[in-house]
């Protein structure tokens, strides 16, 4: 597969494994073109017949801190901009666990709102021990609903999920695998080590023993996200409109603590 026609995700085979590295600015914040990119990379990555794993990773110095501010105030103007990428939302968390193949997530940098979900929904999960990870929806407005309110709880359990998904409080990596968020934190100059030992722990394996074991485990997991996605993304279009958003994303554009007024 030749992967054409991406903006802001770079494609690269070493040997049988997939490197999918998202490329969109140094914080790889999420906006349009990368949504709509992710939202059918992992189909496409299903499909490619020259890998057996994927390894998804960040370039510069974040994995995905997020949503573009500027994307965020477009939604805010035009509300149907919201709406018109809830069919997109859902289908980033459903290919994510409906891909046979293994994903392992190197988090070279910080994964905040839907990049600390794309890198949960992976299998395993690698980090830099310096990265932050957390979900700030509440920070900014909005209901966790592109994946949060969906696998915090099936990791930590759900009065762990509730505080930090209800804070919106960043978690160091090595705070994340003490709570078994994540499964290691490695100082930066061994990440790839770990990357790659794990790698070759799981490529060594059967290829359909691997693959159909991730699906059954993931059966649950799509259970309670085909449970959970319409809801959940019905109310963060809803939370979109409130005043205490454009409130968020203003003051964060400013550099300024906001003032909300719970309208």
């Amino acid at each position: 597969m030749s992967f054409d026609g991406y903006q802001r995700i770079k494609f690269e085979h070493r040997g049988r494994v997939l490197w999918v590295t998202m490329d969109a600015g140094p914080m790889n914040a999420v906006d349009f073109f990368l949504h709509e990119e992710l939202a059918r990379v992992f189909y496409e990555a299903q499909a490619d017949e020259a890998s057996d794993l994927i390894v998804l990773t960040g370039a510069g110095r974040a994995f995905c801190a997020g949503g573009d501010m500027d994307w965020f105030q477009e939604m805010i103007d035009d509300p149907a901009k919201f709406r018109g990428i809830t069919v997109d939302a859902k289908r980033i968390v459903n290919s994510l666990l409906e891909m046979e193949k293994p994903i392992v997530c190197r988090l070279n940098g910080a994964a905040a709102g839907l990049g600390a979900s794309i890198a949960l929904l992976c299998d395993v999960i690698i980090a830099d021990e310096k990265a932050l990870i957390g979900d700030p929806h509440v920070k900014v407005g909005l209901v966790a609903g592109d994946g949060g309110a969906v696998i915090w709880p099936q990791l930590i359990g759900f009065a762990r999920a509730k505080e930090m998904l209800l804070t919106g409080d960043m978690l160091r990596a090595s705070e994340a695998v003490a709570m078994g968020l994540i499964n290691h934190a490695v100082p930066a100059e061994e990440l790839d080590a770990k990357v790659d030992e794990i790698v070759g722990k799981i490529t060594g394996n059967p290829r359909w023993a691997v693959r159909w074991t991730k699906t059954a485990v993931n059966l649950v997991l799509r259970d309670v996200a085909n449970k959970v996605m319409d809801t959940a993304i019905a109310y963060e279009i809803s939370s979109n409109s409130t005043r205490d958003r454009q409130e968020a994303v203003t003051a964060f554009v400013e550099k300024r603590a906001p003032n909300y007024t719970g309208e």
